[in-house]
C-alpha cells in the first residue's frame, strides 16, 4: 500500500534457513527482520519456517505466520531464532513432496532462503521440480486442482548466510564481520600474553575449503604467516617459515602469530594441521609455541554493525526481488558488490563455487585463487615517499600506515614518517619495517594528526620536501586532508617543490570526505554506537516504558546516526541533510504513544550533532532515537528530550545520551583493519606508478589534474579520483559531499520502524551474471 511505482504481488511468503548446515550464522536475525517488515509493509502475509528445510518437511507449528512485533528485539540476537538443521528428508522426492503441500496449503508462492551453496541448490532443485510437484500432489489428492492453479509457480530468492565467505559472486557474505570480530576479539588478546612472554602462538580458524577468514585475519593482525587451503606454501616451506620467524625476532619482536585455516593443505594435498606447525617451530628453533583452535566461538556472539546493516540491505532487495518475480524469472541470489546490491542467477554461484573445490581437488590451485579473485602487486624502486596523518584521529589510520611503509619497502622505497599532521611536514624521519611493527590492531593515530592545514606553512613545507628529496606523498585523514591536499595543489604555482604526486586515504569516523563511501573509522565508531545502543536496550529491558535520547558525532554528516540507527533499530535519526520541523517531532511523539500499546514497548531514537548520538528506550519498547550533533541549531538534544519528557508524561519517560569522544577510540574493527590495509596497498602502487610517469630527466614534476588524487570506494570498487574534480562535488560550509549514497537508506529505517511512507524504487538490482561481474571487478584492480 506505501510503494508506489511496485507491482505488489501480496502473495505469501515464507523465509527460512536451508536444510545442510546445521549452524546458525550471526546477523541471519537482521535479515529475517527486514524481509518480515519489508513484506508486511508491502501488504505480504510473511510465514517463518523453523528448522529449516526440516521445518517444511514437518509443516505444523513449523511453519508460523510472522507478525511485526515478532521479530522486534532481534537485530543484537546472534545464531538465527527461526532455527536450523539437517535434512535427508529434503534430499528426497518424497520430502519435497510434503514440504510442496505444506507451502500449497498456505497458499505461500515466495520463498526467501538464507544459507551456503547447498541450502541454495536445495531451492533451486525444488524450484525446478514445482510442477511436476504440484501434479503429483494433485493425483494423489494431496491438494486440488483449484491450489495447484493459485501456487503455479514458486518465486526463490537467496540469501547467502556463511562465516566462510565461500559462495562466489558476492563480496562478503551475511556472517563473515561478525565472525572477524570474535576472531580479531581473542587474536588481540592473545597477543598481549605472547609478547609478554616471547611466545610464537599458531591460531587455527575456520575454512574447510575458503581461507578468507585466515587470510583477512592475517592481515588485521600483521602475522608472520598463513596458510590457506587455495594457496598451498612452496615443497620448502618449513624452511621458509623458520627463517621469517627468525628474523622477525631478530628485528627485536617479542612475539610470532600464525594462522592457519582448518583446511590448509600443502600443494600434494596433504593436511598442515596447527600441531604439525607447532612441532616445526619447536623442534628447529626451540620457541616457546602454543596452539589455539578457535572453533565454534566464531560462529557466535553479537552482529557486528555491519553485519547487521548488510542483513538489513539484503533483506530488503530480496522482498524487491520477489515482488519483481515471475514464471520466467531465474532463481536469484543478492549479493553484495563493493557498496551495491546485485542479484545473480543462483546456479551460476552455486556452479562457480563448486569448480573453486573441483580445481582444488585437481591440483589447479592457481585456477583456485582466479576464480576466488586475485590481486597483482606491482613492484618499482627507488623513490622517496612521506606518509602523514591529518585531522582528527581514527581507529584504521595506524593500519593504514602499516600497509603504506612496509608496501612501499618491499617495492623498493625509502619511507619517511611525518609526526602531527602538515606542521609536521617541515621535519622529516626516516621509517623502517620494524617501526610499524604491531600497528594494526592500534586505535588513533601513531603517527599523531593535527587539524591544521599547510597554507601557512609551505615554505617549510617545500624546504622539507627539497632536503629529504621526498617524491611523492599519501595523505590519510579526514576532511581536513582533502581541503589541506587542495591547498598544496594552489601552492603549486608558487611552489615547484610542491609539484609531486599526492594520494589521499580517506580516514574519519564521519565518513565525510568526498570520492568515497567508506572511510577508515567509520566502522569503528559505527560498532561503538552499535554496542552502547544494545547495552541501552539490555538495561531499559527492566525499566517500565521508557525511551532513551542518543547523540552521535558526524558534524553535519548525518551518516553516524543513521547507519547506527539502522543497526540498532531505531525509531528515528535526525540529521541535518534530512530537514525536519517541530511538526515532524510531534509525529514522532504521536508515532511513540502508540507503539507503547503494542506488545512491542521498544523504541530508539538517534539525533546527530557536533560529536555525539541519541536513543531512546521503553520497557520491551526501547526507543532509539538517534540524532546527529549538529543537524539543527534549534532542536537541539535538550529541545527532544525536553519535548518528549513533556508530551510523555504518564505514558513513558526519557533519558539521553551524549557518547561524545568515545566514538573515535577504540581498537579498530576487522574491516577498517582490512580496508586499511588495501587502501595502504594500492596507494602505494598508483603514486610509485604516477611518480614514473611524472619523471623527467631526473626531476619529478607534477602539476597535472590526475597527479593529486583521492584513493575512495565508490559503489562497487576503489577508484582513483583527482581531488580538482571532487572539489565540485563538495559542500565546503558544511564539510560535506553534494551527494551521499546512505540517504537512500533512510526510509528503509523509517519503514522497518513502522513508519507509513514511500520506499522510492526507481534504483534496484538488476540480474547480473558472474562471469561478466568477474571480469569488471579484475579489471578494476
Amino acid at each position: 500500500p506505501y510503494l508506489p511505482d511496485a507491482k505488489t504481488s501480496k502473495g505469501t511468503w515464507g523465509t527460512g534457513r536451508g536444510p545442510w548446515s546445521s549452524a546458525g550464522v550471526t546477523s541471519m536475525n537482521a535479515a529475517v527482520r527486514a524481509v518480515v517488515r519489508v513484506g508486511i509493509y508491502t501488504g505480504a502475509k510473511v510465514y517463518f519456517v523453523h528448522e529449516g528445510y526440516q521445518g517444511l518437511v514437518d509443516g505444523g507449528d513449523n511453519i508460523k505466520e510472522a507478525t511485526w512485533e515478532s521479530v522486534s528485539m532481534m537485530l543484537q540476537l546472534g545464531g538465527t531464532v527461526i532455527g536450523s538443521a539437517r535434512c535427508q528428508d529434503f534430499r528426497t522426492r518424497e520430502g519435497r513432496l510434503k514440504a510442496a503441500r505444506n507451502l500449497v496449503k498456505r497458499g505461500i508462492t515466495n520463498l526467501c532462503v538464507i544459507g551456503g551453496d547447498g541450502s541454495l541448490t536445495g531451492a533451486d532443485t525444488f524450484r525446478a521440480e514445482w510442477s511436476g510437484l504440484l501434479a503429483d500432489l494433485v493425483k494423489t489428492g494431496g491438494i486440488t486442482a483449484d491450489e495447484a492453479k493459485k501456487s503455479s509457480f514458486l518465486n526463490i530468492v537467496g540469501m547467502v548466510g556463511s562465516i566462510d565467505n565461500d559462495f562466489c559472486g558476492t563480496d562478503m557474505t551475511i556472517g563473515t564481520d561478525s565472525a572477524l570480530h570474535r576472531i580479531m576479539e581473542i587474536v588481540d588478546a592473545i597477543t598481549t600474553t605472547a609478547q609478554s612472554h616471547q611466545r610464537t602462538f599458531v591460531l587455527e580458524v575456520m575454512g574447510r575449503h575458503c581461507g578468507y577468514l585466515a587470510l583477512v585475519t592475517s592481515l588485521a593482525c600483521g602475522a608472520d604467516w598463513v596458510f590457506i587451503p587455495e594457496s598451498p606454501p612452496e615443497d620448502d616451506w618449513e624452511d621458509h617459515l623458520c627463517r621469517r620467524l627468525t628474523e622477525t625476532r631478530g628485528r627485536g619482536s617479542r612475539l610470532n602469530i600464525i594462522i592457519v585455516a582448518e583446511g590448509a593443505i600443502d600443494k600434494h594435498g596433504k593436511a598442515i594441521t596447527s600441531e604439525d606447525i607447532k612441532s616445526l617451530v619447536v623442534k628447529r628453533l626451540g620457541y616457546d609455541t602454543r596452539v589455539t583452535i578457535l572453533g565454534h566461538v566464531q560462529r557466535g556472539g553479537t552482529p557486528s554493525a555491519f553485519d547487521r546493516i548488510l542483513g538489513s540491505r539484503m533483506g530488503v532487495e530480496a522482498v524487491m526481488a520477489l515482488l519483481e518475480g515471475t514464471p520466467d524469472s531465474p532463481a536469484c541470489v543478492v549479493s553484495l558488490s563493493g557498496n551495491q546490491a546485485v542479484r545473480l542467477p543462483l546456479m551460476e554461484c552455486v556452479q562457480v563455487t563448486k569448480d573453486v573445490t573441483t580445481a582444488m581437488k585437481e591440483g589447479r590451485f592457481d585456477d583456485a585463487v582466479k576464480l576466488r579473485g586475485s590481486l597483482e602487486v606491482l613492484k618499482y624502486s627507488g623513490y622517496n615517499l612521506a606518509v602523514l596523518n591529518v585531522g582528527a584521529p581514527a581507529a584504521g589510520m595506524n593500519a593504514a600506515v602499516r600497509s603504506t611503509v612496509r608496501i612501499g619497502i618491499i617495492h623498493g622505497h625509502r619511507m619517511l614518517a611525518v609526526h602531527d599532521g602538515f606542521e609536521g611536514l617541515a621535519e622529516g624521519k626516516e621509517i623502517g619495517w620494524a617501526g610499524v611493527g604491531g600497528w594494526t590492531g592500534l586505535g588513533g593515530s601513531k603517527l599523531g594528526t593535527k587539524r591544521t592545514l599547510p597554507k601557512k606553512y609551505f615554505e617549510q613545507i617545500s624546504a622539507t620536501i627539497n632536503d629529504f628529496s621526498i617524491h611523492g606523498l599519501i595523505i590519510i585523514g579526514g576532511f581536513e586532508a582533502f581541503t589541506g591536499s587542495l591547498e598544496m595543489i594552489d601552492g603549486r604555482a608558487k611552489f615547484e617543490e610542491l609539484c609531486i604526486p599526492i594520494c589521499v586515504i580517506p580516514a574519519t569516523v564521519s565518513n565525510n570526505v568526498p570520492g568515497s563511501d567508506f572511510s577508515i573509522g567509520a566502522d569503528t565508531a559505527l560498532n561503538t554506537i552499535t554496542m552502547t545502543c544494545d547495552r541501552i536496550k539490555q538495561s531499559a529491558a527492566g525499566t517500565k516504558r521508557r525511551v532513551f535520547i542518543i547523540e552521535t558525532m558526524g558534524g553535519y554528516c548525518g551518516y553516524l546516526a543513521t547507519m547506527a540507527g539502522l543497526a540498532a533499530g531505531a525509531d528515528a535519526a535526525y540529521i541535518y541533510e534530512d530537514p525536519f520541523t517541530i511538526r515532524d517531532l510531534q509525529i514522532n511523539v504521536e508515532h511513540l504513544t502508540e507503539k507503547m500499546k503494542t506488545t512491542v514497548k521498544r523504541g530508539l531514537v538517534l539525533r546527530f550533532v557536533p560529536s555525539v548520538p541519541s536513543l531512546t528506550a521503553v520497557r520491551g519498547m526501547v526507543l532509539y532515537f538517534h540524532r546527529n550533533e549538529k543537524c539543527n541549531d534549534n532542536y537541539t538534544t535538550d529541545f527532544i528530550f525536553n519535548l518528549y519528557s513533556e508530551e510523555g508524561k504518564g505514558i513513558f519517560d526519557c533519558r539521553k545520551n551524549v557518547l561524545g569522544h568515545m566514538q573515535q577510540g577504540g581498537t579498530p574493527t576487522p574491516f577498517d583493519r582490512n580496508f586499511g590495509t588495501k587502501m595502504g596497498t594500492k596507494a602505494v602502487a598508483w603514486i610509485s606508478g604516477k611518480i614514473k610517469e611524472c619523471s623527467r630527466h631526473g626531476r619529478i614534476f607534477a602539476n597535472t589534474a590526475d597527479s593529486a588524487c583521492l584513493l575512495g570506494m565508490r559503489r562497487r570498487s576503489l577508484v582513483f579520483q583527482p581531488l580538482a574534480e571532487l572539489k565540485e562535488q563538495t559542500d565546503f560550509d558544511h564539510r560535506l559531499p553534494k551527494e551521499q549514497w546512505w540517504l537512500k537508506l533512510r526510509p528503509i529505517l523509517k519503514i522497518l520502524a513502522k513508519y507509513k511512507i514511500d520506499l522510492d524504487t526507481s534504483e534496484k538490482a538488476h540480474l547480473e551474471h558472474i562471469m561478466r561481474k568477474r571480469v569488471s571487478m579484475e579489471s578494476n584492480i
